[in-house]
């Protein structure tokens, strides 16, 4: 063979090799070397938010998050940022998946898809410790009720309770401060975040009343038609049955899931 001919083979055999090395890395389970963009909320407790001391991103969703991604192969990174820009992120492609305590809705899922569900909410009322008046969602016509931009506490008071005045907010945390303040008579938000809130930082200023109202399922979101949806639900599904669901749920809520 010439020895023109042979480095003409020996430059064909490599760049068959390389691509051969490049496609296996989405297959078969194997490491993907893209890094993924996952949006988050940056002050959704215990779900997800930003330690003070560290800066790093902390909560049961980061948790869980990075225990998909280790049994599905993916290498991710956080984006935290207000909740209200999450779906349109995702809609635009601008992140490849978004976890925030996000409620799977109808209305979402027409501009995002989502995994199947990972964990089950739904919407409480708070209100100051003294107050004897509103003891459940009938009681909140006419009445200031806080809540936090961009969610369904929001959407659910806007469509079920039009009488009552909805004041909104960028973080829930200024929600709970009006309602300690006295500023607003109630507030309506998840369930699991309120509930954490009124054991740590509450100071025995703020009570829950009435029944959860909706039940609401959380799932991870992704652009629509994302081919991530597949490898995220069959991840979700090894870490629940091999128990590791059940040790970051323990230790974010003290308990095993129900």
């Amino acid at each position: 063979m010439k020895k023109k001919g042979f480095i003409l083979l020996l430059v064909m055999i490599l760049s068959i090799s390389a691509l051969a090395a490049c496609g296996s890395d989405s297959a078969g389970g194997k490491k993907e070397d893209k890094t993924l963009i996952v949006a988050t909320d940056n002050s959704f407790v215990p779900f997800e938010y930003s330690d003070k001391d560290s800066g790093e991103m902390k909560g049961f969703d980061i948790d869980l998050m990075k225990a998909i991604a280790k049994e599905a192969g993916l290498k991710i990174k956080f984006k935290p940022m207000k909740f209200d820009g999450i779906v349109p992120g995702l809609k635009s492609k601008r992140w490849d998946m978004g976890i925030a305590g996000m409620s799977i809705t109808d209305e979402r899922k027409k501009s995002i898809d989502f995994s199947d569900p990972y964990y089950e909410s739904g919407l409480i009322i708070g209100v100051q410790a003294d107050n004897t008046d509103i003891k459940g969602s009938e009681d909140l016509a006419g009445k200031k009720v806080s809540t936090k931009t961009g969610t369904t506490s929001q959407d659910y008071l806007k469509n079920k309770i039009p009488e009552a005045k909805s004041v909104a907010f960028p973080e829930i945390n200024q929600a709970y401060q009006e309602l300690s303040a006295g500023r607003v008579d109630a507030t309506l938000y998840d369930m699991p975040n309120l509930a954490y809130y009124i054991k740590t930082k509450a100071k025995g200023k703020i009570k829950m009343v009435g029944k959860k109202m909706t039940a609401e399922s959380y799932g991870i979101g992704f652009p629509k038609g994302s081919d991530l949806v597949g490898k995220v639900n069959k991840a979700l599904k090894t870490i629940r049955d091999n128990g590791t669901y059940d040790k970051i749920y323990k230790k974010w809520f003290g308990e095993k899931p129900e």
